[in-house]
């Protein structure tokens, strides 16, 4: 990152990065600072500044409880008196908290939480706190079902207008020592004594202009402080429009860094071995893959490098996109190297490309195409003779097309003329070693990123915006469509489980084979005693511990419906041989279930697979069970997938797996993922181990937010590639995105 210039951008760093200890006075305070850092790692002013409320409690006057009337939605200051929690008889799993509060008139009031861990973890007896909500009726007492509430330490303490109105009251990310009170006290003192009207605007004027936005200081005041609606929610949108504007600059200053740097072209040869492979393709390739096609050719025969994610639903036809890019790379005498995350998927990605090539992959060997090049695997298992002979033809130059896992970015890895570094699955690996093996070639290789994992067009345009994206919606001819069912064990009797392995055993009577998948691994000393899954779920109160592959194993062998079926187990504790050999025991259809973790997520293509059980499938977030349904239907044979669910039909998690069922579609469940999961989440948890979120960007909300920013960012880099000219904009990218956060840049 550039360093730092300018009196005004020390001006910027010297209050934001000040110390909290020096702006807040007193033991008291002291003490929350010291928690600050403790729980929130949060030592300076900036910091604390950033540590936004999460919501805003917006009341009207204060009433004493003697004055509530039922029916009004109404706000008071009471205390505490008892709290108690109780399960409801109809739903042991479900709650009750009531809490009893009183004020100085003497009355009281109870307030009743469902399902409120919070309020029993915050409103503790003799515990303050402001509470708003509609009183009723019930049994003719008066009384509240649910209330909003904040702790407070006084009722003086609340800030309120000249006319007596309360002003809104921000709640922030607490921990159980860290309370909303007492961050709020730091916060002020460090409002009244930073000097925040020194602070120099990271945005270029003319964009503060055009999007009518407050000064940062003014901003961190009504943020914190607000006096109104209006003035928190200006303040939100100024942190949020500079948050995707840094980010957008960064992206985009990347990019025009990246492609500075010029490659050798590789042009499209009119009787290369592009053009034999495609002369003997036995399918027609669907619009989206020649389009996409023609994009990477253009690409690869210009001088700038290519920097393209391609992203498609499952069996959408990416490897073929890519194997074609990998052949005009080796028609101009380059090589391409693509690296898998197992050695599964790696060896398959081999045998898949070196059958689809068929004499193009067999130079110098009798039937051997006189264009053909060596397709090389390279995995950490091989055997010493194997991985030496490999590493030769890398160095030599021989194996034009190289397939391999982490080994391929060893350093005794060299390669000739590295021209295309294709990463498959590309979430799967962390930043260095991505990068690792761009740097095996002499100058910055062509790249291409795949993922299975479709993603939304405002996630791709926040945190994909220094690379192309290309999108396969439509998948070959010969795919089935996939039958997905929710089986809610809690809610139907032992016959809807009888019904899952009786249909198991029809699909292995006709020929085919079933995947049985589980959360969890499991201890075989630990292997629970229940015969199946709905008596788990009726001698257990709780909800049933995570089923696991030892105890499926074993309850699926034992079912009578599926005597006589060979069952075979796969997981990640094996040894890579043994997994191997499973999976090709498999694949070749010598078992009949498999009973497995998510290692089958990625890449294990069966097409005689047809039913995919997947117990306890609320474990699993939305686009997981989209990539493990994706492993059957891949064949010319009708397919099924059920969910067999063991929690309560209200449990939030059941909105997930309906989604899953509802349709076949990635990218519209990657919508409903977004939506479900809470903002922060998109950029993921980490590659670089560290934070990696939008504090601010909300990717559904502010996609109109985030494309103007975009279009500023654009422009302000288009004039000033390396922001010579904006030294405030370079400080404000050094402080957000520092060593430890930086790293999602860099996916591609």
């Amino acid at each position: 990152m550039t360093a730092r210039g300018g009196a005004g951008v020390s001006a910027f760093a010297g209050v934001l990065d000040q110390p909290l200890t020096r702006y807040v006075p007193g033991s008291s305070p002291r003490s929350t600072v010291a928690l600050l850092e403790k729980e929130l790692g949060i030592t300076t002013v900036g910091q604390l500044l950033d540590h936004a409320p999460r919501r805003y409690i917006r009341r009207g006057k204060i009433q004493a409880l003697s004055e509530l009337v039922a029916g009004e939605r109404t706000s008071f200051v009471a205390r505490v008196e008892s709290s108690s929690t109780r399960r409801m008889r109809s739903d042991p799993r479900r709650s009750l908290t009531d809490v009893v509060v009183s004020d100085d008139t003497g009355a009281s009031l109870k307030i009743t939480f469902f399902n409120a861990y919070s309020a029993q973890k915050d409103l503790s007896v003799g515990s303050l706190a402001l509470f708003t909500g509609k009183p009723e009726f019930y049994r003719g007492t008066l009384s509240m079902a649910g209330a909003d509430y904040a702790p407070v330490d006084t009722p003086e303490s609340l800030d309120r207008s000249p006319d007596g109105e309360l002003l809104p009251i921000p709640v922030y990310p607490e921990t159980a020592k860290l309370t909303t009170p007492r961050i709020a006290k730091v916060v002020h003192q460090v409002l009244l004594t930073a000097d925040l009207d020194s602070l120099v605007d990271p945005l270029p004027s003319e964009v503060v202009v055009v999007e009518k936005l407050p000064p940062p200081g003014d901003a961190y005041r009504d943020l914190h402080r607000p006096d109104s609606v209006a003035a928190y929610e200006s303040a939100q949108r100024r942190f949020r429009f500079q948050e995707a504007f840094v980010l957008q600059a960064e992206l985009r200053r990347r990019r025009a860094e990246h492609a500075s740097h010029p490659v050798d072209p590789r042009p499209v040869l009119a009787d290369g071995i592009l053009a034999r492979f495609d002369a003997g393709l036995s399918f027609d390739l669907t619009r989206g893959q020649r389009k996409v096609g023609e994009q990477i050719a253009a690409e690869l025969a210009g001088t700038a490098p290519m920097n393209r994610l391609l992203q498609g639903d499952v069996g959408s036809g990416k490897t073929v996109v890519a194997l074609r890019a990998m052949l005009q790379v080796v028609d101009s005498g380059g090589q391409a190297a693509m690296l898998a995350p197992t050695e599964v998927l790696a060896t398959q990605h081999h045998e898949k490309i070196t059958r689809a090539l068929g004499p193009l992959a067999m130079p110098g060997r009798l039937g051997g195409d006189e264009h053909a090049t060596e397709v090389t695997l390279l995995t950490g298992s091989m055997g010493a003779t194997a991985r030496r002979k490999a590493l030769l033809d890398i160095a030599s130059g021989a194996a034009g097309i190289v397939v391999g896992t982490h080994a391929l970015i060893q350093e005794a890895v060299q390669f000739a003329d590295l021209g295309l570094a294709v990463v498959d699955e590309q979430h799967r690996f962390g930043v260095e070693q991505r990068d690792a093996l761009r740097d095996k070639a002499g100058q910055s290789p062509h790249t291409l990123v795949m993922t299975a994992t479709p993603i939304p067009r405002t996630v791709a345009m926040t945190v994909f915006g220094d690379l192309d994206v290309s999108t396969l919606r439509e998948l070959p001819g010969g795919r089935r469509p996939i039958e997905t069912h929710v089986v809610g064990l809690a809610e139907h009797g032992p016959a809807w489980e009888r019904r899952v392995w009786e249909l198991a055993a029809e699909h292995v009577a006709n020929g085919r084979q079933v995947y049985v998948v589980a959360p969890k691994i499991g201890d075989d000393a630990a292997v629970p005693s229940f015969t199946s899954l709905r008596e788990s779920l009726e001698t257990q109160e709780d909800e049933p511990e995570a089923a696991t592959v030892t105890w499926l194993a074993e309850l699926v062998a034992a079912r009578p419906e599926l005597r006589g079926a060979c069952v075979r187990v796969l997981h990640g504790r094996q040894e890579t041989q043994d997994k191997a050999r499973t999976m090709a025991q498999f694949a070749e259809g010598d078992v009949d279930v498999l009973v497995s973790t998510t290692v089958v997520e990625v890449g294990v293509d069966v097409p005689n697979a047809t039913l995919m059980v997947v117990v306890d499938p609320e474990r699993f977030g939305i686009s997981q069970l989209h990539q493990l349904r994706g492993r059957i239907g891949r064949g010319e044979h009708a397919s099924t997938c059920l969910l067999v669910t063991r929690v309560a039909p209200d449990h939030p998690s059941r909105a997930r797996l309906d989604a899953v069922a509802a349709t076949t579609d990635g990218f519209e469940l990657a919508e409903v993922d977004l939506r479900l999961r809470r903002e922060g989440d998109i950029l993921g948890a980490s590659q670089s181990g560290g934070r990696s979120g939008l504090r601010w960007v909300g990717v559904l909300r502010d996609e109109a937010l985030v494309a103007r920013a975009r279009t500023a960012a654009e422009a302000v880099v288009a004039e000033d590639p390396q922001l010579t000219n904006h030294p405030h904009l370079r400080e404000a990218i050094a402080r957000v995105l520092d060593e430890g956060r930086e790293a999602f840049l860099e996916r591609g």
